[in-house]
């Protein structure tokens, strides 16, 4: 599968100049798979959706508190990294107290704030009011630092088929500056950089419901944030909230999520200003160079 993978990395490389292309993938009567531009009988198009999806719903919360006064609204951060509001309030009538402006702010990890308190003009009338609330994950006001990164695996040494723009999967906002790396699965993953783990998914089997697959996201201490996709099943060894060191295990390589083959996606992101997007980096060494021993090559 690895070699099949690398094949069709190597396609998408050539007809780079492309502004679309279209990837059909073929299953033979033996099993086999294929993956070809040249559409063939019994062939499907192949999707790739290259979107990172991470639920922060349930950790992330607007919650109203209602008192004889009228009402409260608070937002709740419970996610191991700040996170950057902005509350609007649309529709509002009978209110005293609801902000004509978007309400921003940059509310730290494991934290909460007031935003506003709403009490009735009339009170023998309700409040009424429709609260829009969007978040980022990140400090925008942070500035990266010049960092250049160890390359976040034990082994190789391998080779990259995709790298910044990839015209195959690498031409969203999350995930312009993002290079794949094709290996086996099972290939230890270490961290590139120290930092503090704020989100990880491990159970997650085959193609599932997340693109990602499996994942660890890490915030650095310059508000950055550095992100490995497409994991094994189970073999995410860290847990949110925990600070780990460049070269600290963090799980075993994978082919889960929306991935053509066992590799590892590699981006480093940060808040942009209520949007998360990849940021340009380098690695210390070319990729396809010598396993990185300086971080425990195998």
């Amino acid at each position: 599968m690895l070699g099949r993978f690398i094949i069709l990395c190597s396609l998408l490389a050539v007809c780079g100049q492309a502004a679309a292309l279209t990837i059909y993938k073929y299953v033979d009567k033996n099993g086999v798979v294929t993956y070809s531009d040249q559409a063939a009988p019994g062939a499907q198009v192949f999707v790739f959706n290259d979107r990172m999806v991470e639920r922060l719903d349930n950790q992330v919360k607007l919650e109203t508190k209602k008192h004889e006064a009228g009402e409260t609204l608070l937002v709740r951060n419970d996610l191991y990294a700040p996170v950057e509001i902005e509350l609007k309030l649309e529709q509002v009538q009978n209110a005293i107290g609801a902000p004509e402006k978007p309400i921003r702010w940059v509310l730290p990890p494991r934290s909460n704030i007031r935003l506003a308190t709403l009490t009735a003009q009339d009170s023998s009338k309700p409040l009424r009011y429709k609260p829009r609330l969007r978040y980022a994950l990140g400090d925008p006001r942070l500035q990266p630092s010049i960092h250049r990164y160890p390359l976040p695996w034990r082994g190789g040494p391998f080779r990259q088929t995709q790298g910044a723009n990839g015209t195959y999967s690498h031409f969203t906002a999350k995930g312009r500056y993002a290079v794949d790396i094709a290996m086996p699965e099972g290939t230890p993953i270490v961290a590139a950089r120290a930092g503090v783990v704020v989100k990880t998914e491990n159970q997650q089997s085959g193609r599932g419901n997340n693109p990602a697959g499996n994942f660890v996201r890490i915030l650095h201490d310059d508000g950055t944030m550095g992100v490995y996709l497409h994991l094994m099943k189970g073999s995410v060894s860290v847990r949110e909230g925990q600070r780990v060191e460049t070269g600290s295990l963090l799980a075993r390589s994978g082919n889960t999520g929306n991935s053509t083959g066992p590799h590892l996606h590699f981006v480093v992101q940060r808040n942009v200003g209520l949007a998360v997007e990849s940021i340009p980096f380098s690695f210390r060494q070319p990729v396809n160079s010598l396993p990185n021993f300086a971080v425990g090559g195998e």
